[in-house]
């Protein structure tokens, strides 16, 4: 590396504008200059100086402030996008997000999908926004740090005369300064709170030089906040899943490996008195029917023992028996289970007959499971029902005549139905969305 020696004696490393020293330009460029550029005081800056191999051209890009802030933009906007529709964790009862992005939103649902926003936060090309966000922090920080700390460090009291008449502000008085002059002169500066050094009967005063530090305090503070957001993203380190249980139900807790697992033995709802509350919530109520005022889900928190078996359940002990409600979790070890949301008469399954339509004959009964259903139900005699198409939210028919469903949710569901008897054993079609099927 090429160094550069001033007049004075000092070594200056290699793209050194003004000596470290004597302040003494070291260029033609700073020569001719009519004021300096005191941020650094002309200490070399890694970026200005090399741009041959890979890793300088690297170094370069990411200590560039317009690319810090283009890149602050880039994840901004893509943030933003992020919030358009639901993430897919958020998607209700486990539906494929494939699948949920098209059905529930049509073809710019498909596109959401295609282009990785409805995982957005957890992306590769996300968390990639913002681990370069914090390598230009990084490089762009030390890019600059180190020169103003190698300034300040090799900082001199006495300086050149060019160095003094290219500052901002700069004057110049003739006079004869006497030793009880210069002590009334240091004890005034002391006075107004500067920092007096003194050499070779030169002064120099200067206070608040923490404050040039301030910009690295702040990339500090925002690096360590990256660095904080990223570990959520580190296997073990973040969790954050939603789980929906039904009154009756046992899931496993997600996170846990399925260790854990958790069983609803009820939900309570307690929702505000009109007359009582009339004061605070009547007209809350007046315009929204009913205020909740708590809702919980009364649970019981298992734990597997012993060695997995396949094929074979695993034995479960109970490790507690709680309420969750908003705001006051089921806590065990480093998990929280929080109360998000519930939902009231939600349909589970429907219960359908095969009947002869001028008889009346009953031939078999079954029962569909709304979030689960078979591919077909078969009966005795020849009887069978094939499922060719299930709408869980009926919404009506396209152009085409198809049916459509507007959410995976069994709102108002529907069903296309194909039906065998031995009178019909080619099939007939059915689109039903009652409780019973007829047949001629």
């Amino acid at each position: 590396m090429k160094e550069i020696k001033c007049v004075c004696g000092h070594v200056n490393p290699n793209g050194t504008v003004l000596c470290e020293a004597c302040g003494r330009a070291l260029t033609d460029e700073a020569m001719s200059e009519k004021l300096h550029d005191m941020r650094y005081e002309g200490s070399a800056r890694r970026s200005q100086t090399y741009n041959k191999s890979i890793i300088d051209k690297i170094w370069n890009f990411f200590s560039s402030v317009k690319v810090g802030v283009w890149l602050i933009l880039l994840t901004l906007i893509a943030s933003a996008a992020g919030t358009i529709l639901p993430q897919e964790q958020y998607i209700p009862n486990g539906q494929p997000a494939d699948e949920y992005y098209g059905d529930v939103y049509g073809f710019f649902g498909e596109i959401y999908y295609a282009l990785g926003f409805h995982d957005l936060y957890s992306s590769w090309w996300y968390l990639l926004l913002i681990a370069s966000i914090g390598i230009s922090l990084v490089i762009a920080s030390l890019d600059r740090f180190v020169p103003l700390y190698r300034s300040l460090k090799n900082q001199r009291v006495a300086r050149h005369i060019g160095f003094l008449e290219r500052q901002r502000i700069y004057g110049r008085t003739d006079i004869v300064i006497n030793d009880d002059t210069m002590g009334k002169l240091k004890e005034s500066f002391g006075l107004k709170k500067y920092h007096v050094r003194e050499e070779d009967g030169n002064i120099l005063a200067e206070k608040n030089r923490f404050s040039r530090w301030g910009p690295y305090v702040n990339h500090i503070g925002l690096i360590i906040f990256l660095f904080g957001g990223m570990l959520r993203f580190v296997p073990g380190m973040y969790i954050d899943e939603t789980v929906w249980i039904r009154e009756g139900e046992t899931r496993a807790v997600p996170g846990t490996d399925q260790e854990y697992y958790l069983e609803n033995k009820g939900f309570i709802l307690e929702t505000y008195d009109k007359d009582k509350d009339k004061e605070v919530f009547g007209e809350a109520i007046d315009k929204n029917g009913t205020i909740a005022k708590n809702f919980q889900s009364d649970v019981i928190l298992y734990k597997e023992s012993g060695d997995r078996i396949p094929g074979q359940k695993a034995e479960r002990t109970i490790e507690q028996e709680d309420s969750i409600k908003v705001n006051h979790p089921l806590k065990f070890g480093n998990f929280a289970v929080y109360q998000t949301s519930y939902k009231l008469d939600e349909f589970k399954s429907m219960s359908f007959t095969f009947d002869q339509k001028e008889s009346g004959e009953t031939f078999g009964e079954f029962t569909v499971d709304l979030f689960d259903p078979q591919d077909e139900y078969v009966f005795e005699d020849g009887y069978k029902a094939e499922l060719m198409g299930y709408y869980p939210d009926f919404s009506g028919f396209n152009e085409q005549g198809e049916p459509q469903t507007k959410s995976p949710l069994p709102n108002n569901p529907a069903f296309l139905f194909k039906l065998f008897s031995p009178e019909k054993p080619e099939g007939e079609i059915s689109f039903v969305g009652g409780i019973k099927i007829s047949v001629s």
